[in-house]
């Protein structure tokens, strides 16, 4: 099963959109680098819609106890919940534990148009 869900112009690099693949709904992000990623729009805590989330960056520990950088902006999605974050750009795996993921969608971009895909 496939898909169009957008043209390309329609998300900028660091921005996401609800759509839907068949009966599932769907989160569509496209991360800094521009690629596009799509998610089943449900955190794995406890089902919110991660499309009411955010698509941000994450703090990453340095060598000095107690600082942090901030990295990965416009690759992090967060749910609006709990807080929970997934690398869109690492297959929607949790930055905590990467044992766990968000269900993860083909995508391809044909005629200036993104394609969601099973």
């Amino acid at each position: 099963m496939e898909q169009t869900v957008c043209h390309i112009e329609d998300l900028q690099p660091g921005e996401m959109m609800e759509s839907t693949l068949g009966k599932h709904s769907i989160v569509v992000c496209r991360a800094s680098d521009g690629h596009y990623y799509a998610f089943l729009n449900r955190c794995i805590h406890q089902g919110a819609p991660l499309s009411k989330g955010k698509l941000c960056g994450a703090p990453a520990p340095t060598d000095n106890v107690g600082e942090y950088n901030f990295e990965k902006d416009g690759d992090i999605l967060r749910c609006p919940w709990h807080g929970r974050e997934f690398d869109v750009k690492n297959e929607g795996r949790m930055l905590v534990n990467e044992k766990y993921k968000v269900k993860n969608f083909g995508v391809s971009v044909e005629n200036n148009y993104v394609i969601v895909y099973n």
